[in-house]
This record gives C-alpha cells, sequence and structure tokens, in this order.
C-alpha cells in the first residue's frame, strides 16, 4: 500500500501547475485521467457537485473553478474544442471528495489535497505555527525539491539507484560534517522503513531545504554533466551552508533534537482534528 501511495500521491504531483506568481493549479482533464475517470461526461458531474459544495462553503466558485476552453487533437482533423477547468488546490480536494468513494484511488486523492491544503494554509501563516506544523509545510516542500534534484542529477549522469543514493550522501556528509545517511539514521535511532527527513525538527528541514534547492540549482546553473562532479557540488554545497552555520554560532544540525512524532503522525492528527472541528476551515464542504 506504501508503494501504490507513493507512485499515486506523484502521479497528482506531476499533473501540477504553476502560476507565474508561484501559485500551484491542475487541469480538469488531467485530474479526470490520474482519477481514472474513463468518461469526461461522468467526471464533469462529479466538479458539478464540487462546485455547489464550494458554493455552500461561501467561497468564490470563479475563483477555485475557472472556465478554459482546450483543443484536443482528433483522428482525421484539425482538433475539436472542449471544456476544461483551472482548478486550484481547494476545488480539487472538494472533487476527490465527491468523487466515486469504491475507487481506491480516489481515497489517496483525498489524502493527498487535504495534506497539501493543510501544508498551503499553513504557509500563509507559517511565523504564526506551533513547531509540528511548521515541519509538516518545511516537509512538503522538501517533497518537492527534491523531486526537482533528482531531476537536475539525473540530468547530470546520476543513473542509477546506486549513483544516488551516493550522491545523496554527499549531499548529508557535507552539511553533517561526514556523516553519511546511514550514520545520521543510526544517530536519530530510527527504524529500517523511518525516514530520516520525517524526524527532523524545522531548523534542521530548513537547512537541508536549503541545501537541496540551492544544489539543484547550481546543476542546472553550471550544466555540471557526470556523476563525480554532481556528488562534488552536491558535498560543496552542503558543506557552505554548514560553515556559515558554524560562522553565525547557530547549532549543527546533526547536535539538533530529534522530533518525537514522526510527521506522518502529525499528519494523521492534523486531518483527524480538521474532520472533526466545528469551525468552518478550507477543507469544509
Amino acid at each position: 500500500m506504501a508503494k501504490l501511495e507513493a507512485v499515486e500521491y506523484k502521479s497528482f504531483e506531476a499533473i501540477k501547475q504553476t502560476e507565474k506568481n508561484g501559485a500551484d493549479f491542475w487541469y480538469a482533464r488531467d485530474l479526470q485521467n490520474a482519477l481514472q475517470y474513463a468518461k469526461w461526461e461522468n467526471f464533469a458531474k462529479v466538479i458539478d457537485r464540487a462546485m455547489l459544495a464550494c458554493k455552500n462553503s461561501s467561497f468564490d466558485v470563479g475563483e477555485h473553478f475557472a472556465d478554459i476552453s482546450k483543443t484536443i487533437q482528433m483522428p482525421n482533423s484539425a482538433g475539436k474544442q472542449v471544456i476544461d477547468y483551472k482548478l486550484t488546490r481547494y476545488a480539487c480536494y472538494l472533487i476527490v471528495q465527491n468523487g466515486d468513494p469504491r475507487k481506491e484511488i480516489i481515497a489517496l486523492g483525498q489524502t493527498y489535497f487535504a495534506i497539501q491544503t493543510r501544508r498551503q494554509e499553513l504557509a500563509d501563516t507559517f511565523n504564526q505555527l506551533d513547531e509540528n506544523n511548521k515541519r509538516l509545510v518545511v516537509r512538503g516542500n522538501i517533497k518537492q525539491w527534491n523531486q526537482l534534484l533528482a531531476e537536475a542529477a539525473h540530468n547530470a549522469g546520476v543513473i542509477t539507484d546506486e549513483e544516488f543514493a551516493i550522491f545523496q550522501n554527499a549531499g548529508y556528509m557535507g552539511l553533517y560534517g561526514g556523516l553519511t545517511v546511514a550514520d545520521i539514521h543510526k544517530c536519530k535511532g530510527l527504524g529500517k522503513k523511518e525516514k530520516i527527513l520525517d524526524f527532523m525538527g524545522s531548523t534542521e528541514l530548513i537547512a537541508n531545504l536549503f541545501r537541496i534547492s540551492q544544489t539543484e540549482e547550481k546543476l542546472k546553473l553550471d550544466q555540471i554533466s557526470t556523476p563525480v562532479d554532481a556528488n562534488n557540488t552536491h558535498y560543496q554545497i552542503a558543506e557552505k551552508i554548514r560553515n556559515a552555520m558554524i560562522e553565525m554560532g547557530t547549532t549543527l544540525p546533526e547536535n539538533l533534537p530529534k522530533p518525537e512524532k514522526s510527521i506522518q503522525a502529525i499528519e494523521r492528527e492534523e486531518i483527524k482534528r480538521l474532520r472533526n472541528s466545528k469551525t468552518k476551515l478550507m477543507l469544509d464542504e
């Protein structure tokens, strides 16, 4: 089930679009395919129910479900104009909430968009958040940046799983004073299936987010084209971040405390709290 979730979550990320102002959106036709609706007519009914839910929640339907037209190629034809929508994250959440509950992909979509919507709400007021919710926001950002870093590393020649493991180790070693992934895993006392990033506090997560984002940018900027150069770049960027922390006198990442709860535990608690809340939130129908 965990592997299935990872694949399907990635499919929702793959169809995500980004406006020039940084706002995320999804095309309804793309979401239709991701949610495994063969016919637009059937999916359009789900959209109608979602738009009604949006209206009943006192939100602007047009803001969350923007009408657009799209040209699709037809056999032996120049193309056909069809209806589509630009959907906000909240619109997608309402759609999966109103989808066919018998579909396993719908259940996965509900979890994905609930978490993503909650993360966006939290990001808007980050400085007012408690520690656990700050962790949720930064961990979500890291997941997205890690995908970009993986693509940049692949373009730089880091192809196999073994090469990528070495590449990842290089970054951690630079930031953690020579400690590898295995070393950090051991220091935090984690189980085999537990991930280091899921047991970091917000300060440690932010340091790693900076490492990831700056390495991704540097790989592209310098047009790195070999695994060795990619590894060196990852190490050097991370080491510079570590040296900056030393110069500022802040706590080094390996010395930061390990949180008691994993990111997954916090997510489950937040979703449960939202569903039981009597206050109208963005997640309400």
